[in-house]
């Protein structure tokens, strides 16, 4: 059976894994993301899909990557907010070149709203915010079947909603916005130790913000459902999910967007590299959204 070789590049870890046609995965590998210098990181990421190649038993027709942002020119320059040593990065010039296999790259968001809508809890639905509430904030929006991408390919950056005048400032020193209050970076230099220690309290006032946010896209957007991945969100369990459907009950009371539900993803881990891998299917042709 042919299958995507799934790369995702997180701010903690950068995973792989083969993906085939239906969305299955098999062949997991992963290493921290912390390297000195992006040279360095590279090389590291390079030996580690060379690896996944090589458990391969059937063709690999393409390599699929999602990776945090932001980026430029459709993400061929990559430059995410947790890896600071990678700016303007060319990531997928520099893979294709060194393993002469077709590359494609975008945002870990949109692709995780690419795989939520192939064969998550998505599945069948045409309208629909995708989240990562882990290191970083990010989002997907897929609006009538379409994945919105915008100008450089970075629409859906719902880490970057204003939700909080007293919240602590994101990677680039702007204060209020989802991700210095909601990610795991954010939560971890506030409350000085790793985010899986939290309180109950700031889970639920982390939860109320994530709801607020939600609340602002199902308002403009006209959408009523967002499924949420990444560590701290899954890691925070139904206090999280419970604050923040509150908040969106509150909040979105316009008609199109009353009824807004947040749940929790279905694919749980596995999420990002299957929406790795669906960013190679479709840059192959497959149809993700509507199959």
């Amino acid at each position: 059976m042919p299958h995507v070789l799934a790369l995702d590049v997180g701010g903690t870890k950068v995973a792989t894994g083969l993906v085939d046609t239906f969305g299955g995965i098999s062949h997991k590998d992963q290493i921290p993301t912390q390297e000195p210098d992006g040279d360095s990181l590279y090389d590291r990421l390079l030996r580690l899909v060379r690896n996944t190649l090589h458990q391969a038993s059937g063709p690999v027709e393409a390599i699929g990557i999602g990776c945090g942002g932001p980026g430029k020119n459709a993400y061929e320059l990559v430059s995410p907010l947790h890896i600071p040593e990678w700016d303007n990065f060319p990531l997928r010039e520099k893979l294709e070149n060194d393993l002469q296999v077709s590359t494609h790259v975008d945002n870990d968001a949109k692709a995780l709203a690419l795989a939520e809508g192939w064969v998550g809890t998505a599945k069948n639905c045409t309208n629909f915010l995708a989240m990562v509430v882990s290191t970083g904030v990010g989002g997907g929006i897929v609006l009538n079947g379409t994945l919105l991408d915008g100008a450089d390919g970075n629409a859906g950056h719902v880490g970057h909603i204003y939700v909080d005048p007293e919240g602590g400032r994101d990677a680039n020193g702007v204060s209020g916005l989802l991700e210095g209050s909601a990610s795991g970076s954010a939560l971890q230099r506030i409350l000085d130790t790793p985010a899986s220690n939290a309180s109950d309290e700031t889970r639920k006032h982390v939860g109320e913000l994530v709801g607020r946010a939600v609340a602002s896209v199902a308002n403009l957007l006209d959408l009523q459902l967002a499924v949420v991945s990444g560590s701290v969100a899954l890691g925070f369990g139904s206090i999280f999910f419970e604050a923040a459907q509150k908040e969106i009950d509150q909040l979105s009371r316009i008609e199109h967007a009353r009824g807004t539900r947040i749940v929790p993803s279905a694919l749980a881990a596995d999420g990002p590299l299957i929406g790795a891998g669906a960013v190679g299917w479709r840059a192959l042709g497959k149809d993700i959204l509507n199959t």
